[in-house]
């Protein structure tokens, strides 16, 4: 465990967090495990004198009880609501009230509306949103780590109609889509040797995660072949166009297991919260389903950065291509991030990252472009920007009014080949990316853009998950 760790737990900086940090030590070194020791420093800040005679965590409640504003549990705003920020005009009105909504949380201490915001479950897609040592499985979200991927590879651009056939059958067979896809032959990773066990719920979902790592869900999540004109410096290569492999997904089964689980609980433990907070329901991240949360939250992190990993690994090396550059993010997630001068909990619900220099990936549609992105940290946005171009308009709606026949036209123009996809991901179903750039021109600098050229999708018809 560190610092910034047992500081989510409540944890006092100076004396009682180095005393905290040689306890971990010691307690480790006498066999005990990570939960184990979160739950132990749970108990020992709710009332430290028991702990006085422990072993190995009777020092820390030695310099715990002579730090007199030492409190184990999160201390709550004012239920006044907080302000928030917004980019882009032609936001919905319910987008605008559920971020209202969200910030009338006790726990919450500032917000943010990203210009491709549209309706969520709880917090809007594309909103932020900082609280007080508290985690909102639903503002995190649903398919939690959702995550974007570049490759840039060593093939020449022309490559990309010369090897047509060989990069389709690259995608094709290296990857898998849809709701409960799998492979038959388990893909290898490092994060399968992770300690699943951290929760009861995690420890359940070890084979089902296995079975599914490298694969992508329904919905919006994409692997695509495209071409990548570096305009700016920031990426270590000279300007000019490149051939790049481009992957959105995120958890899988898996995290929408645990996103569930927890959600779930959240709700259970605050059901005196109005209708329209319900699903703004909090975890004191000072509780053990909080801690719970959290090192489930960070294992599927690690997760859907794998799948990312062997989809990008399989398709290069199929292709028998080098990489050059990769650039990664990811949206869905929360972060302990210091804002205003205090360290607070920053909800990324469909948001990307855009601290100072940061790197990201900010995607289009199908059949339009999506840039690569150098955050400029502004603390307005909780350093956040888009992670899309945003729908404009539901997946039932596009559905009942666009056509296959509209939709192929606009891809043909535009040089897309499409191997799979459902309709509602149609590009008219998203706002124009280029409006929502020129929304956030004070949050991101663009470096790079991709235009996509060869892209699959979750086939028609099959059931969203994301």
């Amino acid at each position: 465990m560190k610092a910034r760790e047992l500081s989510i737990l409540g944890v006092p900086r100076g004396k009682v967090m180095k005393a905290a940090l040689r306890a971990i030590r010691v307690a480790t070194q006498a066999g005990l495990k990570k939960v184990e020791l979160n739950h132990s420093i749970r108990l020992l800040m709710q009332d430290p004198e028991k702990w006085i005679r422990h072993p190995q965590l009777g020092n820390l409640a030695v310099e715990f009880l002579s730090h007199p504003d030492a409190e184990g549990h999160a201390s709550v705003c004012p239920s006044a609501s907080v302000r928030f920020e917004q980019w882009g005009a032609d936001l919905a009105a319910a987008v605008v009230d559920q971020m209202r909504n969200a910030c009338q949380l006790p726990v919450s201490v500032a917000g943010a509306l990203m210009p491709d915001a549209h309706v969520g479950y709880g917090l809007p897609i594309g909103g932020v949103l900082a609280t007080n040592n508290a985690v909102i499985p639903y503002a995190v979200g649903v398919d939690i780590a959702c995550r974007m991927k570049l490759s840039i590879l060593d093939m020449p651009v022309h490559n990309l109609v010369r090897h047509h056939a060989l990069m389709t059958r690259a995608i094709e067979q290296e990857t898998r889509f849809g709701v409960g896809s799998v492979f038959q032959k388990y893909r290898d990773h490092d994060v399968m040797d992770e300690d699943w066990n951290v929760t009861t719920v995690t420890g359940r979902l070890h084979d089902k995660a296995w079975s599914q790592l490298g694969t992508s869900g329904s919905g919006n999540h994409f692997v695509e072949f495209g071409e990548v004109m570096i305009e700016k410096p920031g990426l270590g290569l000279p300007a000019g166009s490149y051939t790049a492999l481009l992957s959105h997904s995120g958890s899988r089964g898996a995290g929408a297991v645990v996103a569930g689980h927890y959600s779930r609980l959240a709700m259970s433990l605050h059901q005196d919260l109005p209708k329209g907070l319900k699903q703004l329901a909090w975890l004191d991240l000072a509780s053990e389903p909080g801690v719970e949360y959290w090192e489930a939250m960070q294992l599927m992190g690690k997760y859907a950065a794998a799948n990312h990993s062997c989809i990008h690994r399989h398709v290069v090396r199929h292709l028998g291509a080098g990489i050059l550059l990769q650039v990664e993010n990811h949206h869905n997630f929360a972060w302990i991030e210091p804002h205003g001068g205090r360290e607070v909990v920053v909800h990324r619900k469909g948001a990307t990252p855009a601290g100072s220099g940061v790197l990201g990936v900010i995607p289009g549609s199908m059949g339009d472009p999506g840039y690569v992105v150098r955050g400029r940290g502004n603390p307005r946005s909780l350093e956040s920007a888009s992670h899309g171009a945003g729908r404009r308009m539901s997946r039932r709606r596009a559905k009942q009014s666009l056509t296959w026949n509209e939709t192929r036209n606009y891809l043909e123009e535009r040089g897309v080949t499409l191997l799979s996809a459902g309709l509602n991901e149609s590009p008219m179903a998203y706002k124009n990316i280029e409006v929502v750039m020129a929304a956030q021109q004070d949050l991101v600098e663009i470096i790079a853009r991709f235009d996509p050229r060869l892209v699959k999708m979750a086939p028609d018809g099959e059931r969203v998950e994301n």
